[in-house]
């Protein structure tokens, strides 16, 4: 069983957690509890548990000393922190330790303590199966957020290529309705506009907070755009949507004080129109960014497009989807000619009409978060081509078109120059990134289509860069790959060969067998007698 730790000076603190769930229906087993952080310490390096439950204040060694010190350990425990509102201070100190969960002690109640704990437990699954590698779970999340780029921006070429993509990476698109909300954060310790170094971390942990929080009062998915931007999607069912701003204003306010008592980050929202086709969530983003630029202007910390008047709405609105093939080849491709045209047509066009400051800023943050999606690295190279003016947030410094254009510019520059620079090493680092997603969903159909959708690519331009950078052909990989695990299974002999067929998604027995005798030179009954040993 899973081992946790309580550690509280209040012995009915200690009391009230122990009596607050059935650990043993959780699988969890109490180690013990402290009463400072002293006493917890010793505990951890004599029983190892593999969770531990602590409050901040306490004698001797407090909370934060307790998870310093134990940062030192091979196999450290998972934290959650119990925290009083008059404590803010030094819960920003937790910042570096990565603690799990952070539980006000006035609002602890048996379902947040269970999400807390359900998390820790979740977490250490993983850890114990170690079925898939970290780096595997983050490279699918870097899908998924591709996926949410591209439908903010409504980049989809086809209902067909959406609706596959929402399948492959089991996106739900079921509810009543959708709106999409805007997010600036803000460090209010500074009075400055530049971005501080050391606030990298902080709207960094303020973002996985918010994260975290927001998603106890609405279902919604929360998109990292840059360092002090982001995006979130909110889904109603049918009998919330005659009061769903309702929900959203008191889901931000909430999370929003939060942040602002722990971190002193300051949150800008705005939120766009309520759509009912998933498809349409592109012009509630489009709804939000539009008015974004009037919302500290309004005198308010969040506000609907709903309910702005119709001389604040501007409809004149830049929509970068009219490159949607030009930005595909691009960066599918690492094209460095291609982006350079496409990024030409943007600066030409905001050129010639330097009147739409917001649009123009909207056209190049859409770049910039199209660019920290598509490319793994996206947020070093960005601070590298930048480097000189403190990191590519610099963006939100620029007071006018003309500003605006020289950013696009260097990044322009910037990109070629690192396109030219690593364009094998980046379409090798591609087709070593799909052939990790093949050996990953070897048991599954895995078709040509489906991929390149996932990678952004198309089917053609996958298919001969497959060829050209590998030593097989798309098919070829998959069906080796698929015999290489058949093997596994017939060499354990608990499945038989119809039974391997099905689990590996082929149409038939008959082809299966086919293959393997292709590539194996004897069928899968010959090859499993043949890896019986002999007694």
């Amino acid at each position: 069983m899973t081992q946790l730790l309580i550690v509280d000076d209040e012995p009915l603190v200690q009391i009230g957690i122990r009596s607050m769930l059935n650990w043993e229906d959780l699988g969890i087993e109490i180690a013990g509890t402290a009463s400072n952080g002293k006493q917890a310490y010793d505990i951890i390096l004599e029983k190892q548990p593999q969770i531990v439950i602590t409050d901040i204040k306490m004698p001797i060694m407090d909370g934060m000393q307790l998870i310093e010190k134990c940062q030192a350990l091979p196999h450290p425990p998972l934290f959650i922190l119990l925290t009083s509102y008059e404590e803010f201070q030094l819960v920003k100190q937790a910042i570096s330790y990565q603690v799990l969960d952070y539980l006000v002690k006035l609002e602890l109640t048996p379902e947040v303590l269970t999400e807390a704990v359900e998390k820790a437990l979740a977490i250490l699954e993983k850890e114990k199966k170690n079925a898939v590698p970290e780096k595997t779970a983050s490279d699918f999340s870097v899908f998924v957020d591709n996926f949410y780029i591209r439908l903010l921006l409504n980049l989809f070429e086809t209902e067909e290529q959406f609706t596959n993509l929402c399948s492959l990476l089991s996106v739900p698109f079921d509810s009543a309705g959708y709106a999409v909300g805007y997010l600036k954060m803000a460090n209010t310790r500074h009075s400055e506009s530049l971005l501080h170094t050391e606030d990298a971390a902080l709207f960094q942990s303020s973002y996985e907070m918010m994260k975290s929080l927001i998603a106890k009062y609405l279902p919604c998915h929360i998109l990292f755009l840059d360092t002090t931007h982001f995006a979130i999607i909110f889904r109603f069912e049918k009998d919330q949507l005659d009061c769903w701003k309702a929900l959203i204003e008191d889901a931000i306010n909430q999370t929003s004080r939060m942040l602002y008592n722990y971190y002193s980050i300051e949150v800008l929202t705005a939120i766009g129109s309520l759509v009912s086709d998933p498809r349409e969530i592109s012009s509630s983003y489009s709804d939000c960014r539009q008015i974004f630029e009037e919302t500290p202007h309004a005198g308010k910390h969040l506000v609907f497009i709903d309910d702005m008047p119709d001389s604040a709405k501007n409809h004149n609105v830049f929509h970068i989807a009219i490159f949607k093939d030009e930005l595909q080849k691009a960066f599918s491709e690492y094209d460095s000619k291609a982006l350079a045209a496409v990024m030409d047509d943007i600066i030409e066009l905001f050129h010639n009409d330097s009147r739409h400051y917001a649009q123009a800023l909207s056209a190049a943050s859409n770049v910039l978060h199209l660019v920290l999606s598509c490319l793994g690295n996206g947020e070093a190279l960005l601070n590298q081509i930048f480097s000189d003016r403190g990191g590519y947030n610099c963006l939100y410094e620029a007071e006018n078109v003309s500003q605006i254009m020289q950013w696009m510019s260097a990044l322009r520059d910037g990109l070629c120059r690192l396109f030219s620079e690593h364009h094998k090493d980046y379409k090798n680092r591609t087709i070593s990134s799909v052939k990790k997603y093949i050996n990953e969903h070897v048991e599954e159909k895995i078709a040509l289509n489906q991929v390149a959708d996932i990678f952004g690519i198309s089917p053609n331009y996958l298919s001969i860069l497959f060829s050209k950078y590998n030593d097989m052909g798309f098919v070829d990989y998959i069906n080796h790959a698929k015999i290489d695990r058949a093997k596994q299974l017939l060499s354990e002999g608990n499945l038989k060969v119809y039974e391997i067929s099905d689990k590996l998604g082929y149409e038939s027995a008959f082809y299966f067998s086919r293959v393997f005798k292709k590539i194996e030179g004897v069928s899968p009954r010959e090859y499993s007698n043949s890896s019986v040993p002999e007694l």
